[in-house]
C-alpha cells in the first residue's frame, strides 16, 4: 500500500494543512472565511464521531460481558482492568508532582502577566467556581448515585451520561451471562450484529478523517489567536506561550515520562508486543485524539486499531477500551497534579508532602468518578485547589494554554487505554495454555 493511502500518513497531511491554513486565516485575516466555509467540516465530524459513541458503548460493552459466559472470566478481567487504570492514574499523578517539583515553573512566572491573565479570565473563573462549588457539596457516594440512571432512554441520550451507560450496558451483559445459553444465543446474537454495524460506520466516517482533523486545526488555531477586539493576531500564542512556557514543558515532560515508563514499560514486561508496531497500529487513534480532544470521540478508532491492527480479541476490545475511555484519564489527572503545584508555586505556597498526597488521591478519585459533570477537569481542579487551600481564582493564569495541553493529555488517555486492552487481552490468552 503506497504511504498516501494509510490513514495516520493522511491524517498528519490534514494536521499539517490545518495548521498552516489556520495560521494563514489569521495572518490575512480570513477568519470570517474559516468560520463559514472551514470549521463547520470539523464539527461535522465531530459530530459524527459522538453520534455513534453512544451505540459503539453499549453493543460492544453487552457483546464483550455476554460473550465471557462465566463469572469467573469477567470478575478476572474487570478486576484486573480496573486495578491497572487506578494503579497507572496513581503513578501519573505522582509523576507529574515530581516533575512540577523539580522544574518549579511557578517561580518563573512574573507578576505582571499573572494579573493580565487573571483579568482576562475573570468571567470564566467564576463560572467553573460555581460549578465546582455545586459539584463539592455533594455527598461521599454521590458519584455511585450518578452513575445509576433512573431512566436508560436519559443515560442514552447524551454522551456527558456515558458512566451511567457504562453501568447499564455491564448490567444488561452480566444479566446476559445468566440466562439460559438458548435464550442468550439470540440477543447476543442482536448486539454482535448492531456492533458490526457500527463499526462499519465508523469505517465509513473515517474516510472524511482528513479533512475533519484540517478543519479542527483550523479552529484550534484561530481560536487561539483572537484577541478581545474579535481580530486575529498570532502574537496571542507567543504572548501565551512564552508566559507559560516552564508550565507547559512541565506537563509536556510528566506526560511522555508517563508514556515511556509506564506504557512501554507495562508493554515491554507483560506482553510480547513490539513497541514500534504497538505504536504504529494505535497512530490514527493518538493523532485523532490530538485533533478532537476527545477520548470518547476517538474510543471507535481505537477499537478498530486495537481489534484490527494490535490483533487483541473480540472480547477484551470490548470490554477494556469503553471502560477506559469512561474512567482512564491518566493524562488529565497528572496536568491537574501539574497545575495545582504551579498555581501553589506562583502564590508562594508551600506544598507539605500531607498536601500533595491530597492532591494524588483528589486526582486518581476525580478521573474515575466525574465523567457526567460538565467540564470535569477545569472544574475538578477548582475542587483539587480547595482542598490544600490554593485560591481557586489561580486557574485563570493556565486557561489560555489549557486548549494545547488538553489536546496532548488526550493522546496521553488514548495511548493508556491500548495499552492496558493489550496487557489484559495478553494475560488472558496466557491464562488457558497455564491450566
Amino acid at each position: 500500500m503506497k504511504w498516501y493511502r494509510q490513514l495516520h500518513w493522511q491524517i498528519i497531511i490534514g494536521m499539517v494543512f490545518g495548521l498552516l491554513f489556520g495560521i494563514c486565516a489569521a495572518k490575512f485575516q480570513w477568519i470570517e472565511f474559516a468560520t463559514n466555509w472551514v470549521i463547520p467540516f470539523g464539527d461535522i465530524f465531530m459530530n459524527l464521531l459522538k453520534l455513534i459513541a453512544v451505540p459503539l458503548v453499549l453493543t460492544s460493552l453487552v457483546a464483550g460481558v455476554a460473550s465471557l459466559s462465566d463469572f469467573k472470566k469477567l470478575s478476572r478481567m474487570g478486576g484486573k482492568t480496573i486495578a491497572i487504570y487506578i494503579a497507572t492514574t496513581a503513578i501519573a499523578v505522582t509523576i507529574g508532582l515530581l516533575v512540577v517539583n523539580v522544574i518549579k515553573p511557578g517561580e518563573k512566572f512574573p507578576d505582571k502577566t499573572r494579573d493580565e491573565l487573571k483579568a482576562q479570565y475573570k468571567t470564566t473563573v467564576e463560572s467553573k467556581e460555581e460549578t465546582a462549588k455545586v459539584v463539592d457539596k455533594r455527598g461521599p457516594l454521590q458519584p455511585l448515585i450518578d452513575m445509576v440512571p433512573e431512566n436508560f432512554f436519559g443515560s442514552a441520550s447524551s454522551n456527558s451520561n456515558m458512566l451511567q451507560l457504562v453501568f447499564v450496558s455491564l448490567l444488561i451483559g452480566i444479566a446476559l451471562v445468566q440466562v439460559e445459553k438458548e435464550q442468550r444465543k439470540h440477543v447476543l446474537s442482536l448486539f454482535e450484529g448492531l456492533q458490526s454495524v457500527v463499526i462499519k460506520l465508523v469505517n465509513m466516517i473515517m474516510i472524511i478523517a482528513p479533512i475533519g482533523v484540517f478543519a479542527l486545526i483550523t479552529k484550534t488555531i484561530t481560536t487561539l489567536t483572537v484577541g478581545d477586539d474579535g481580530q486575529a493576531d498570532l502574537s496571542q500564542i507567543g504572548s501565551i506561550l512564552g508566559a507559560l512556557g516552564y508550565y507547559c514543558i512541565a506537563v509536556i515532560i510528566g506526560l511522555l515520562l508517563h508514556i515511556t515508563i509506564v506504557y512501554i514499560g507495562i508493554l515491554k514486561f507483560f506482553t510480547s508486543i513490539n513497541i514500534s508496531r504497538f505504536f504504529k497500529a494505535i497512530g490514527p487513534a493518538q493523532l485523532l485524539a490530538f485533533s478532537t480532544s476527545s477520548s470518547g470521540a476517538t474510543l471507535p478508532v481505537t477499537m478498530r486499531q486495537c481489534r484490527e491492527k494490535l490483533g487483541t480479541s473480540k472480547e477484551t476490545t470490548s470490554f477494556v477500551l469503553p471502560l477506559g475511555a469512561t474512567i482512564n484519564m491518566d493524562g488529565t489527572a497528572l496536568y491537574q497534579a501539574v497545575a495545582a503545584a504551579f498555581i501553589a508555586q506562583v502564590y508562594s505556597i508551600d506544598l507539605t508532602m500531607t498536601a500533595q498526597i491530597t492532591i494524588v488521591l483528589t486526582a486518581v478519585m476525580a478521573s474515575i468518578g466525574t465523567a457526567a459533570v460538565p467540564g470535569a477537569g477545569i472544574i475538578m481542579l477548582v475542587i483539587i485547589l480547595e482542598s490544600v487551600d490554593i485560591p481557586s481564582e489561580g486557574i485563570a493564569l493556565i486557561l489560555g494554554v489549557d486548549r494545547i495541553l488538553d489536546m496532548l493529555r488526550t493522546t496521553t488517555n488514548v495511548t493508556g487505554d491500548a495499552s492496558v486492552c493489550a496487557v489484559i487481552d495478553h494475560s488472558e490468552k496466557q491464562i488457558p495454555a497455564k491450566q
